[in-house]
């Protein structure tokens, strides 16, 4: 029956794969850890297979987060799959006549509209973990939502200063999944953080002069 096989492979994915600094590690979590890390490689390469590797990666981490009580970033990743979709439409055919996309910069009042949503996805994000599930890291979850939410808008529009989005949510994710014991994530957080140094620099020089 299909319940019984994605419940076979569910209880598979939640099997320990490793024990790392003394935490078990799931192979959900080892899986995430090897598409997530090839899956920015590709972005920084502006390489459109990034986007349906990112809807395999997403999906893992979407039951990374639900175990670890990580809230807002399991429903994340629902939007991320969404996104990725988008992304993988819009980098292939929103370029002109219908063609690849090209790196481009935020315009001032696209900033100011960004920087109002993350705001306030913010502040509902903190209340509503905080009112509604056994979260004890609302605000970083929260904060950590609203920069990837925002980070990957740009990311599929290939905006240039979608990386410093990522960058900032990088240095919350870091010491947030240590604390979560959630060791592997946390190192891949901070491969992602080196990557994202090299994907600014490098979409920078992409940017027509």
């Amino acid at each position: 029956m299909p319940g019984e096989g994605l419940a076979v492979l569910l209880d598979w994915l939640n099997g320990t794969a490793v024990t790392a600094f003394g935490a078990p590690t799931s192979r959900a979590e080892a899986l995430g850890f090897v598409t997530g890390a090839l899956c920015v490689w590709l972005v920084v390469r502006q390489h459109i297979a990034n986007w349906p590797l990112g809807i395999a990666n997403v999906l893992l981490l979407m039951l990374v987060f639900v175990n670890a009580a990580l809230y807002a970033d399991a429903a994340l990743q629902v939007v991320y799959v969404l996104l990725n979709a988008y992304g993988w439409w819009h980098w292939a055919r929103g370029g002109r006549d219908d063609g690849p996309l090209r790196v481009s910069r935020t315009a001032p009042a696209e900033w100011a509209g960004l920087a109002a949503a993350g705001v306030a996805i913010t502040a509902l994000l903190t209340w509503w973990l905080a009112a509604h599930t056994d979260s004890t890291t609302e605000l970083p979850d929260a904060a950590t939502t609203a920069l990837s939410l925002l980070a990957t808008y740009g990311q599929t529009r290939k905006l240039l200063e979608s990386w410093w989005l990522w960058i900032a949510a990088d240095l919350i994710y870091i010491p947030l999944y240590g604390y979560k014991g959630l060791w592997l994530t946390a190192l891949l957080y901070l491969v992602f953080l080196a990557l994202c140094v090299a994907g600014l620099r490098t979409w920078r020089r992409s940017v027509p002069a």
